[in-house]
């Protein structure tokens, strides 16, 4: 099958009028299947670890059919990849009629449970991809863009917001990254619920310092999430 010259087999049947529907309709719901199915394959499977040859065995269609929507391997993994990127961006902007601290703890266990759920597309995203694949490093800086973003509007009501303020919250989402990555790599505990706590303290904390530095900034009303606070040690003086 050439590539963009020849439609897949399975819309080249039937009355002509089902035909036009069917070059309408049926290539974005088929795309959007086998990235579905993408999704499955690698959401543990490293990339080099499945074949063209295994993707469509275990998708059930013609390897012609992948090429035909994908073009190639690469190209298929990074629209699986991009999807997973929508769905991470999605699950940050859910729910904004929630209060505060509800919300920040379902956005934050959200994104636990993907990783969980989906932990190779999740390192991708967040570690970069295949090698130095420089399209997956683009996905990856424009889903924390957009995460950071999400974050300051659920904060602040605004997504432009100073310098300083923004820098904690590249901060915490890093944070965040490297905590699931750990987590990932250690599942056995603590528990999703531990580290979402974890993770939500942290955030509250690194709020109520912006707004010490950033007066047009100020911590908002996160009722049931309490900052940690620093306990002296022995012999250390806290300043």
């Amino acid at each position: 099958m050439r590539q963009g010259s020849e439609l897949p087999e399975d819309l080249t049947e039937g009355p002509p009028d089902d035909i036009r529907r069917a070059t309408a309709e049926q290539p974005r719901g088929r795309r959007a299947e086998l990235i579905a199915v993408g999704r499955k394959l690698f959401a543990h499977t490293p990339y080099d670890a499945l074949s063209m040859d295994d993707i469509a065995r275990q998708a059930g269609v013609a390897k012609g059919l992948i090429y035909y929507y994908f073009a190639s391997k690469r190209g298929y993994y990074l629209a699986i990849v991009e999807d997973s990127v929508a769905g991470l961006v999605s699950r940050a902007r859910d729910r904004t009629e929630l209060p505060g601290a509800e919300r920040v703890r379902r956005t934050v266990d959200g994104y636990l449970r993907y990783a969980q759920n989906n932990g190779a597309a999740f390192r991708t995203i967040t570690s970069g991809g295949v090698g130095f694949d420089p399209e997956v490093q683009s996905l990856r800086d424009s889903v924390r863009e957009e995460l950071t973003a999400a974050i300051a509007e659920g904060a602040y009501g605004t997504r432009e917001i100073p310098p300083t303020a923004r820098l904690a919250l590249v901060g915490w989402l890093g944070s965040v990254e490297q905590i699931a990555l750990e987590w990932l790599a250690h599942p056995a505990e603590p528990g999703r619920e531990q580290v979402c706590e974890l993770l939500t303290r942290l955030l509250a904390a690194t709020l109520a310092t912006v707004g010490e530095f950033e007066p047009g900034c100020p911590c908002p009303p996160l009722e049931g999430i309490a900052p940690p606070v620093p306990k002296a040690l022995p012999g250390v003086l806290l300043l």
